[in-house]
């Protein structure tokens, strides 16, 4: 089959590219029939309780993930090889653009980014196969409603939204990728934040699974909390480092010197990460006490039902995003059908199975129970308050006609008081007995912290400006987040208490889901110090600067150098290069670059920010256009930004996708993925929450598996 035209370089496409598209529209077809099958194999085996059949169900499952690869690589190949024969191809790319962005431009647009999509889904079905320890009649049931998500998915694919689309005649050129999407974060974000998004489908999978099957056997819920935990911390660790990769990339790229907005976009991928934190709290009470049950299974539910409500509003065009992908909305009212049909469908089922989901370990208000369900409460609270001040202005637009915009103060007013009182109340919960817990106890053992937290708010109100309260009430909280978490592995490892020798031997004994709930905790608190301090102390400042101008910001005075037209890839640029010094004189200067980018292919002009990092802070520079003043006849408007603790905005959710890592290769969660788990004995103390001298394994036993 012949390559169709050439390049504007003049050079012929690659000539096996035709053979491998169609090859990859097979496959993609072929991934759609397979998911169908696995659907109808594993419901056809749970029903007449054949192993064969299920067999055969988990056999489609590895083929469908397998044809989706084979339709992805062919997609990727037609991006590297500029077939523009092909429409997405056409569309997304050109043949100036470097190979990097080739390739990723291979998930930058509808088409490309769906069967992303579809193929975390269909590798997170094959990997359900192989989970071990799982009751015949649930994993059937899993992998079947994990199978009919995939079909659902690939069906969109195939019939609305084809990657492998022909045109004819094919242009000499493309019309290349967003310029703004040309960024090696942007690269990485998008697999690693449907990693998350679509991980959530094997939860909601196991939560169908278990409202089909029901309460089987006595400790069903329990066992079945240990089961979908390992599958919920994977994809919140992954939806949480997507989103803070995503949240750098808007810091650095937009160029108005900020890293969350409260777009609507924005909150697609936060809402299910706040679901998601909440089945994962969830979970361990179900897990350990057999108790909320049915909230947890609501929780499992709501977590994927977010991430195709993100996937909605993404494609849908009812939001105008550079985050957003502009498709028309009759695709958009397939989508939203697909939503309403599995997430109606779920709940209707969860509305009738609801009688059989009570019961379970009864508990006092003051108990480790009572604090998680608290963090539930303010978590579920917080998303329901995301999701009203993104879907308000659509619905009034919808009914009124009236536009209106719903931004940061008004997630100011809302979230923030929720998520505050959810932080003060977060460190005492793993202090904490199961059952009954002893409340003053907990609070002796964290008056340390509390007080060293106190103090630092303090120091913060007096250091910085006394109308700045809020913000010195912030420092307090992320401190007293952090010393919580110490304190917690204080009174696990019993310092000051024991000899070192001892220390030490409970400090190894602690299993790594111990460690990891304490860096996430920690990192949490990281976050909060940095985006308390960067909000509420940044400095900005702007001017038209000519060659040799200054502008000030805070302690920093920026000079421009000079200005220099330079040559990119498939770019012109305005590069200006710019001095940062202290004015005190104590900081050693140092030089960066910051451009304003022209892509011809799209007649399109960016911003690239100079970043200037001095230890947690950053001194922020962007590049505005010439102009001439009184003063010279050539200036650029400069501005500067001094984000003080910048760095840990970023540093602090890493932290905590590193503790969810941990978790995960925790002995103990590994063995309730895989066969036989040996029950963990009681916590010491009892019911009233005392501490007994105890050996490893007990304390050990206290430890939970992630959060």
């Amino acid at each position: 089959m012949a390559a169709r035209g050439r390049r504007i370089d003049g050079t012929a496409c690659a000539e096996p590219g035709p053979v491998i598209v169609e090859f990859g529209a097979f496959a993609l077809i072929l991934a759609l029939m397979l998911s169908v099958l696995q659907t109808g194999l594993a419901a056809t085996g749970r029903w007449r309780r054949s192993p064969l059949l299920a067999g055969g169900a988990e056999g489609a499952a590895m083929g469908a993930a397998l044809a989706t690869a084979l339709a992805f690589g062919a997609l990727i190949f037609a991006f590297a090889a500029s077939d523009f024969s092909v429409a997405n191809v056409a569309n997304n790319s050109h043949t100036d653009k470097p190979m990097l962005y080739k390739v990723a431009a291979a998930w930058g647009s509808h088409e490309g980014s769906l069967v992303l999509w579809c193929l975390v889904m269909t590798g997170f079905g094959a990997a359900l196969t192989r989970a071990r320890g799982l009751p015949f009649g649930l994993k059937a049931s899993a992998i079947g409603v994990q199978g009919g998500l995939g079909a659902l998915f690939l069906a969109f694919a195939v019939f609305t939204s084809n990657p492998f689309a022909r045109i004819d005649p094919a242009p000499f050129q493309g019309m290349s990728l967003n310029p703004l999407l040309q960024d090696p974060a942007l690269a990485i974000h998008p697999p690693l934040l449907y990693a998350g998004y679509v991980g959530f489908s094997v939860t909601f999978s196991l939560a169908v699974a278990a409202l089909i099957e029901g309460k089987a056997f006595s400790g069903f819920w329990p066992a079945w909390g240990r089961w979908v935990r390992p599958w919920a911390l994977a994809s919140w660790v992954f939806l949480t480092a997507g989103i803070t990769l995503g949240a750098f990339w808007a810091y650095y790229e937009l160029g108005w010197g900020g890293w969350w907005f409260w777009d609507p976009v924005e909150n697609a991928s936060f809402m299910p990460w706040l679901a998601g934190t909440a089945l994962l709290h969830s979970a361990v009470v179900t897990e350990r006490r057999g108790a909320l049950a049915g909230w947890t299974v609501f929780l499992a539910l709501l977590a994927f039902t977010f991430s195709m409500l993100g996937a909605f509003l993404v494609r849908s065009g009812v939001l105008t995003s550079v985050h957003a992908f502009a498709v028309d909305p009759e695709r958009g009212l397939m989508l939203l059908g697909i939503l309403g049909f599995t997430a109606g469908s779920a709940f209707a089922l969860f509305a009738w199975r609801a009688p059989q989901l009570k019961g379970g370990g009864l508990f006092a208000p003051v108990s480790r129970e009572g604090a998680l369900v608290l963090n539930n409460l303010f978590l579920t609270v917080a998303a329901v308050t995301v999701l009203l001040g993104t879907l308000y202005p659509l619905i009034l637009e919808a009914a009124t006609g009236a536009t209106i915009s719903v931004g940061p103060p008004y997630f100011a007013l809302t979230f923030t008081p929720l998520m505050a009182v959810a932080f003060l109340i977060l460190p005492a919960g793993p202090l904490l007995a199961w059952k009954r817990g002893d409340l003053k106890g907990a609070m002796q053992r964290l008056a340390l912290a509390a007080a060293l937290a106190i103090a630092c708010g303090f120091v913060g109100w007096l250091a910085f400006e006394p109308r700045k309260a809020f913000a010195a009430a912030g420092l307090a909280v992320g401190a007293w987040l952090i010393l919580g978490a110490l304190a917690e592995v204080v009174e696990r490892v019993r310092l000051f208490r024991a000899p070192l020798a001892e220390v030490g031997r409970r400090a190894r004994g602690l299993p790594l889901g111990a460690w990891g709930m304490t860096l996430a905790h920690a990192g949490l608190g990281l976050f909060v110090l940095g985006a308390v301090v960067e909000t509420g102390f940044k400095v900005e400042a702007a001017a038209p600067l000519a060659i040799g101008g200054e502008v000030h910001a805070g302690r920093w005075v920026v000079t421009l150098d000079k200005v220099e037209i330079v040559e990119g890839p498939n770019y012109l640029a305005e590069r200006g290069t710019l001095t940062v010094a202290s004015t005190d004189g104590r900081a050693v200067p140092s030089t960066v670059t910051a451009e304003r980018r022209f892509f011809p292919a799209g007649g399109q002009t960016t911003t690239e920010v100079g970043l200037d990092f001095r230890g947690l802070d950053d001194v922020y520079v962007v590049m505005g256009e010439r102009r001439s003043t009184p003063e010279a006849a050539q200036a650029w408007t400069v501005r500067v930004y001094y984000n003080p603790w910048a760095r840990l905005i970023f540093l602090g959710p890493f932290v905590m996708a590193l503790g969810g890592v941990l978790s995960l290769f925790d002995r103990r969660l590994r063995l309730a993925v895989g066969g036989k788990r040996r029950p963990l004995p009681s916590p010491p103390g009892g019911e009233g929450g005392s501490r007994s001298e105890t050996d490893e394994g007990a304390v050990s036993a206290r430890s939970e598996v992630g959060m």
